[in-house]
């Protein structure tokens, strides 16, 4: 064997031996979701389940991890990291009387009609939330009436 095929080799088995390792790292397999708190009172059972099929993964107490990729890191750790950041920042599951809310709606609106949400490697690993123009503005003003709706 020439000398670059075996570096190639060598950097090939440190990169399997890389991966393997770093599956024991604990980030990123706690893959509970909390208990749903309050919904919104939606506008109407459309507008939840557009939101539910775009936004629920990242942006609800209901994600569904058993993907296949859910469990293997580093991926895992970019899906925990997305998942407790969309949370963190709205939550449909702990909507609190939609409190702060309608300070979203903005970007809500710029964000899905722009294409930003919901983001593109989400989009790639599942179909069903690509959604059309005519959708994404059936979602955004049912948000906008669901908002100004909260009492």
């Amino acid at each position: 064997m020439s000398l670059s095929i075996k570096r190639v080799m060598f950097f090939l088995a440190t990169g399997c031996c890389g991966l393997f390792a770093i599956q024991f790292i604990p980030y990123g397999h706690n893959h509970t979701n909390p208990p749903v708190f309050a919904e919104p009172s939606w506008n109407s059972p459309e507008t939840r389940a557009l939101v539910k099929r775009a936004c629920f993964d990242c942006h609800s107490h209901e994600t569904v991890w058993d993907v296949w990729y859910g469990g293997v890191a580093p991926v895992s750790w970019l899906v925990q990291r997305d998942v407790n950041s969309g949370r963190k920042h709205l939550n449909f599951s702990d909507w609190k009387n939609g409190q702060r809310k309608g300070e979203h709606l903005n970007r809500i609106e710029k964000e899905v009609s722009g294409g930003g949400m919901p983001p593109i490697p989400y989009r790639l690993a599942h179909p069903e939330a690509r959604l059309p123009d005519t959708e994404k503005r059936l979602l955004i003003e049912g948000l906008k009436v669901t908002v100004k709706n909260q009492h």
